[in-house]
């Protein structure tokens, strides 16, 4: 298991384009260590993030459009690589959350949060939108409850975060690190190229439309992974009442 962590803390964890381009660089690098099988996304200090850097604020204040367009791909370039990335990924929310930080959190697959955290998208009470973290924080809490929470920019629990479906599961703030790493064992107890496929599988078809295609193109998988190094080894280690390889 290998762990990035947010250590802004001064600053509530919000990220500039320094930021930005270390947590790419650093799932990038995490995405082809053979040797890690699963990625903890924590944070130091009482917030997990707060969204975006005042003083990064600041400066976007007097760009051009063009130069706003720049910086707002390499934020959605930062959500691309956490989603994208082949291994499993974990949040570790133990403060609050707000804007741009939802997006982080919606990247992750999973995601544990503190009884005490709050979240929000704070986005509209500056003139904004949640453009950039949009498609993730959409797919994680659903349209219904997003129209809700894009609009009023209100603060919601955790509990209300679970209720939609934000996060997986809360914890109390002193299991946290129990919870957590409860969901690494289950993860590290599995095929790491089971799981690189199955991430893969979940963003194909989720909202895909039932067609002969798309049905063609599960049986293909399944072949495929039946016939995969892996595959053959888990069959065989379960039928013989084994451990399988890869643990």
């Amino acid at each position: 298991m290998a762990t990035v962590t947010l250590n802004r803390p001064d600053m509530r964890n919000a990220f500039n384009e320094t930021a930005i381009g270390e947590i790419t660089g650093a799932f990038r690098a995490l995405d082809h260590a053979q040797e890690v099988r699963a990625v903890v996304l924590a944070a130091n200090g009482p917030a997990f993030c707060a969204g975006a850097d005042l003083n990064w604020m600041k400066k976007m204040a007097g760009y051009t459009r063009d130069e706003n367009l720049a910086d707002a791909a390499q934020l959605a370039e930062m959500l691309r690589t956490i989603h994208t990335c082949s291994k499993p990924v974990v949040a570790r929310v133990q403060g609050d959350c707000y804007a741009g930080g939802m997006g982080l959190v919606a990247a992750c697959d999973i995601a544990i949060a503190a009884e005490t955290v709050n979240f929000c998208l704070s986005e509209v009470k500056l003139g904004l939108i949640p453009a950039t973290i949009s498609p993730y924080v959409i797919r994680a809490m659903g349209e219904n409850a997003a129209r809700r929470y894009f609009l009023t920019a209100e603060r919601f629990s955790a509990q209300e975060a679970l209720r939609i479906g934000f996060i997986h599961q809360t914890a109390a703030a002193g299991a946290l690190d129990a919870a957590v790493a409860d969901i690494v064992r289950a993860l590290s107890a599995n095929s790491p190229h089971a799981m690189r496929e199955a991430k893969r599988l979940v963003r194909d078809m989720a909202g895909a439309p039932l067609t002969a295609d798309l049905i063609a193109d599960t049986a293909e998988r399944i072949a495929d992974i039946r016939s995969s190094d892996e595959g053959k080894e888990g069959v065989a280690a379960f039928l013989e009442k084994r451990k399988p390889g890869w643990l």
